[in-house]
């Protein structure tokens, strides 16, 4: 009894199928690509990103200078000067003892050493500090010298 139904059914479906199939594209467009220069241009840029954010934390991190965790610092840069392009006259204070240190690329020398004291300020009409550090250098310089 239920074959009749079902026969029946699927006579009544059998048109459609068939026009279905009778209706197809004579041109199939192409799947689409999984990848587009869109989305390649936007992973180029997204890592370019990336870097710049980590050569900026690096570079923070290198400007603020802290102090390494943990450790006594026995070795704190008091000041500096640059007397030329690459080298460096600094004021190093270890211990109770200030050493002057001329630095440059691929030497550093120690120029003269002290007990630890305070620097002399003195009233500076120009307002610049580092001048106070250079004539100090240059009378304990011509001293030594002399």
């Amino acid at each position: 009894m239920l074959k009749p139904i079902i026969l029946a059914i699927a006579a009544s479906f059998s048109p459609l199928v068939l026009a279905a199939e009778t209706v197809r594209p004579i041109f199939t467009p192409p799947p689409t690509a999984a990848v587009s220069t869109g989305s390649v241009l936007q992973v180029i840029v997204s890592l370019l990103l990336v870097l710049a954010a980590v050569v900026m934390v690096a570079w923070v991190l290198k400007r603020i200078n802290l102090p390494q965790q943990g450790g006594v610092n026995a070795l704190k840069v008091i000041s500096g000067v640059a007397v030329g392009q690459r080298e460096r006259v600094v004021l190093v204070e270890v211990n109770d003892t200030w050493l002057v240190v001329g630095v440059a690329p691929g030497q550093v020398n120690a120029l003269h050493s002290m007990p630890k004291g305070s620097i002399p300020m003195q009233a500076n009409t120009t307002g610049n500090s580092s001048n106070d550090f250079q004539n100090w250098l240059r009378k304990m310089m011509e001293k030594r010298n002399a």
